[in-house]
């Protein structure tokens, strides 16, 4: 306590009493990751990844197959996009529904269902990032009106954001 200690007694007591019966003290453990943080590092691109969290994936890929199988599928389907090859896809979808995990067959179900816009997303260099920004332009500012106002004042305030964004847009 008098040296700023605002812990209790009982915690520095159980971590010294190993000392005092000659004991070792345990290597410090690191959590492990979270579902969250184990996704992101599988969606994301191996040269963008620290020396930290390459060896920590690394480990985690030897320590669960089934982890080791989704990073690879995902590795294959982000070469696909970057290449804007879509060749791959049908082989792709085989192994994705063969891969004994029930999220990634489904997966695969669904993209079969679409396989022809799926691959035309794959190999056109055209995309929708303009009108998904227009919608998310009236959505945002129906949510900030409330449902106070009528469709004359969401059309002049849409025209203005949008008005606003070429202007700034470089």
């Amino acid at each position: 306590m008098g040296k700023g200690f605002l812990g209790h007694y009982q915690r520095v007591k159980m971590a010294l009493a190993p000392l005092r019966r000659g004991l070792l003290l345990d290597e410090p453990r690191e959590r492990p990751p979270s579902p969250r943080e184990a996704a992101r590092w599988i969606i994301t691109r191996p040269d963008r990844h620290g020396l930290q969290t390459a060896e920590r994936l690394r480990r985690l890929l030897e320590h669960c197959p089934e982890l080791r199988l989704t990073h690879n599928l995902v590795r294959e389907f982000a070469t696909m996009l970057d290449t804007r090859d879509a060749a791959p896809l049908p082989d792709w979808l085989v192994r994705l529904a063969n891969s004994g995990l029930a999220p990634l067959a489904s997966i695969a179900t669904a993209l079969r269902e679409d396989h022809h816009a799926v691959a035309q997303g794959i190999a056109t260099p055209h995309n929708s990032e303009v009108n998904e920004g227009r919608i998310t332009d009236v959505k945002l500012q129906k949510r900030i009106m409330g449902g106070r106002a009528g469709v004359p004042l969401l059309r002049q305030r849409v025209v203005l954001i949008a008005r606003l964004r070429r202007q700034y847009t470089i």
